[in-house]
């Protein structure tokens, strides 16, 4: 009698903790979104007039003290801009040394390093005052590149599909998650099957197989827009006026539970099968990746400690 009273408990706290863990790092996360965002709008707010006006103009103006390269906030913003760069290289660090590759996962610690690729470049164009010169500018433009790269490889990372444990799942294992997803869409019976064909309607396999490779990773991404707009559609069928106002047309949540979760089913059935379907496609692509992003971030690393080497020897330190 214990042991059927116990069991439940064993299956249900990991799963809370699970969830807990994941929530937790979902609010840091929006936090350091939130704290980035206030930090460069406030910065830039406050320096428009100065960053608006040319080079010969500058010393002219009363800011310029603060805000220049070499002024007591721009100094600080390189200072700061330098620590998250130094942060952004513990992700790749963490892959060689073990013990960091024991703290947290793989793809918080990802989250956490794109957090940084995006917010660092804004923080630097601040520093720079938004003049690009020499090797600081050669290293800004460079560090953009990464950036933008870093979005692409992300949205890569995440086409796919992976276990709890960040490793790679077999093609069998993805179709059997897929097929239980599909069982589950034809057994709901809150969405009609016309609905249903439009959120899963994908291209056929023969046409993904012929596209060149930029072509399909265009294409994926189009793919994931448009099923948004399918599913924003698919709720406006199922609202009244007032319910589509306050969901902005569909966009959002509504307070019909069987309703969103067989569009979450449907959801999800159509982002595996879409996976599945651009899986050699976006193996591919992601091995590329890996074999551009390196370089542009270890060049990059290489021009900031030029530059930094080059400010220091100059007294502007």
């Amino acid at each position: 009698m214990s042991t059927q009273a116990t069991a439940p408990a064993h299956i249900v706290v990991p799963v809370k903790i699970e969830h807990d863990k994941e929530w937790r790092h979902s609010l840091r996360l929006k936090i350091g979104y939130l704290l980035a965002t206030a930090l460069v709008a406030a910065v830039f707010a406050y320096g428009f007039n100065y960053y608006t006006l040319s080079a010969a103009d500058r010393p002219f103006s009363p800011k310029h003290v603060l805000l220049k390269p070499s002024g007591s906030v721009g100094v600080k913003l390189g200072m700061f801009g330098l620590g998250m760069f130094l942060l952004i290289f513990l992700y790749p660090l963490r892959k060689k040394w073990a013990w960091l590759g024991k703290q947290g996962s793989a793809r918080h610690w990802l989250d956490n390093h794109i957090l940084l690729g995006i917010a660092a470049p804004f923080v630097i164009a601040l520093h720079a005052a938004f003049k690009f010169r020499g090797f600081a500018g050669m290293a800004f433009w460079i560090m953009a590149a990464v950036s933008v790269s870093g979005l692409v490889g992300r949205y890569l990372y995440g086409q796919i599909p992976r276990s709890l444990n960040a490793a790679e799942l077999s093609l069998k294992e993805v179709q059997e998650i897929q097929a239980k997803l599909a069982e589950q869409v034809a057994t709901q019976r809150v969405l009609g099957k016309a609905e249903m064909r439009e959120v899963l309607s994908l291209p056929s396999q023969e046409r993904v197989q012929k596209m060149p490779t930029v072509v399909a990773l265009v294409y994926m991404m189009v793919l994931d827009v448009g099923r948004k707009f399918k599913i924003a559609k698919l709720r406006r069928h199922h609202l009244g006026f007032g319910e589509q106002v306050m969901t902005l047309g569909g966009l959002f949540k509504t307070r019909h539970p069987e309703l969103e979760r067989a569009i979450f089913v449907a959801g999800e059935e159509a982002a595996i099968s879409k996976r599945v379907l651009f899986l050699s496609c976006s193996q591919k692509v992601f091995h590329l990746w890996h074999v551009v992003h390196k370089p542009f971030s270890y060049t990059f690393a290489l021009l900031a400690i030029i530059h930094i080497v080059l400010v220091s020897m100059m007294g502007y330190f």
